[in-house]
């Protein structure tokens, strides 16, 4: 991965303006995924929206890889492939992630769904994933460190009887899609490296029902929960400047 890249201001812009698209994307899909459509369908979507709205998908950057998205369903936790006979039916929850790049510049983010008729199990496990999201946001302050962003979400998720997984982490982007520093979505208050203004970063804690550990499918991408209970999953871009944190993949 590319060393730590310190953002100027104008490029914090450029970044949010790749985010808005995202953003805007995922508020339009709020209505096209329902039961019945198909996650290549999705991707199809996703992958038309962006390029009408002048950007291109990032991971289609990423080497062997051909969409415009990962969709996560149920059981799955990150880097589903789309497929079209792989169908959302009632009561699934869907993590798609996504990237969009904007005259050289990106917005990363993942957005889940929650289909009709899904379990109350499984609308508290997307609540708290949210939450913890937004715990590891408020921590993205200069002079803060890594371990804070992972301490916070690792000891809320545990709190409400969840696992965080721990085999992938969030990471700096903005001008690469994968930029250093990783940013694990577990640790220890005031361990790790100091954040500094200028950082770009994507949050993006996965959480688990049951245990943390993982497995990768025979497809070589999408990787699943050991023991088939749920995960879920959201993402933001944020600029860590002076006044705070500054969510770029937001509207």
């Amino acid at each position: 991965m590319p060393g730590i890249i310190i953002k100027t201001p104008e490029q914090i812009e450029k970044i949010r303006a790749a985010g808005k698209v995202l953003a805007e994307l995922f508020q339009e899909l709020r209505s096209y995924i329902k039961p019945g459509v198909s996650t290549l369908q999705i991707d199809s979507f996703a992958d038309k929206y962006i390029k009408k709205h002048g950007g291109t998908p990032t991971f289609k950057s990423v080497e062997d890889y051909h969409y415009a998205t990962c969709i996560a369903v149920n059981n799955e936790v990150v880097h589903g492939i789309p497929h079209k006979t792989k169908i959302i039916q009632r009561g699934d929850i869907l993590s798609v992630d996504c990237g969009v790049t904007l005259h050289g510049f990106i917005g990363d983010s993942t957005m889940t769904y929650v289909m009709p008729g899904a379990s109350e199990e499984a609308k508290r496990l997307v609540d708290v994933t949210h939450h913890c999201l937004e715990l590891g946001i408020e921590q993205c302050l200069v002079g803060n460190r890594l371990g804070d962003i992972g301490a916070v979400i690792q000891e809320y998720a545990e709190s409400n009887g969840y696992s965080v997984v721990e085999d992938y982490v969030g990471h700096g982007t903005g001008i690469h899609l994968h930029e250093d520093p990783a940013i694990p979505h577990y640790g220890k208050h005031g361990h790790g490296l100091e954040l500094k203004e200028g950082m770009v970063v994507a949050i993006e804690p996965m959480i688990n029902e049951g245990t943390y550990k993982c497995r990768t499918l025979n497809d070589g991408w999408t990787v699943v929960t050991l023991d088939g209970k749920l995960s879920c999953q959201f993402e933001h871009t944020v600029a860590i400047t002076k006044d705070g944190p500054k969510v770029l993949t937001a509207l």
